[in-house]
């Protein structure tokens, strides 16, 4: 009998290694230090500097800056490479705009679509955001929040809604880290989520888009009122 070449090979001794992102890995690091406020808006990326710090090259440290800009945390600037964005009034009520009619569209498909053990749940996740409100530092307190959102998102079972709401999470999460700590009562703030997670509890879709239209007005404004036109 003969064997071909294919049969005859000895299976391999060891499976492939995966080489990891390393520009994801350098991208999550430097979307981490800017939405924590440890790179300042119009701070400029000193490229050389922070591939030295990682231990890496120039080049994953240059593509990764060219994501963040195209997530709207970074802006190049001809012949001097990129910097932190700063944020304008203007900025921010474009895109709360937007937030906010995705966000009620959302929410009355979630009054839809939701189970009522998924819409029961949104009540915990506001126990437990009041709950960690003084404990947490401001970027777990914004990820929390934008959590409580994102998941209503979810629960509207309309994914090219998801899909749209979760594209502009960065900018969101970046307009929040900069307003965030200017709040008085965390907990206060952790709770205007109540009324919306009782208002879905119950289909209520009329409650739940003023709940959520209060409660997304008001972030606009104060985030507004402290950043220039």
């Amino acid at each position: 009998m003969i064997t071909s070449r294919a049969e005859a090979a000895p299976a391999p001794a060891f499976s492939s290694i995966q080489v990891p992102d390393l520009v994801g890995v350098v991208e999550a690091q430097l979307q981490q230090a800017i939405l924590a406020g440890r790179i300042a808006p119009g701070e400029r990326i000193v490229e050389a500097e922070l591939a030295r710090q990682m231990g890496v090259s120039r080049a994953p440290v240059r593509e990764a800056a060219r994501r963040l800009e195209s997530l709207g945390l970074l802006v190049s600037r001809p012949r001097h490479g990129f910097a932190v964005r700063t944020v304008s009034a203007k900025q921010v009520n474009d895109l709360y705009e937007v937030r906010i009619q995705l966000e009620l569209l959302g929410a009355a498909l979630a009054c839809q679509h939701a189970s009522d053990a998924e819409l029961a749940a949104l009540d915990a996740r506001v126990d437990d955001m009041v709950a960690r409100a003084e404990t947490l530092a401001t970027a777990e307190r914004v990820a929390l929040d934008l959590d409580f959102h994102l998941a209503i998102s979810a629960l509207s079972g309309n994914d090219y809604l998801h899909r749209l709401f979760d594209n502009m999470q960065t900018e969101v999460r970046m307009f929040l880290a900069l307003s965030e700590d200017s709040y008085g009562d965390l907990k206060l703030l952790a709770e205007t989520h109540r009324p919306i997670a009782h208002a879905l509890a119950r289909r209520d879709v009329a409650a739940v888009q003023h709940a959520l239209r209060f409660h997304l007005e008001d972030a606009k404004a104060h985030a507004c009122g402290l950043f220039k036109p």
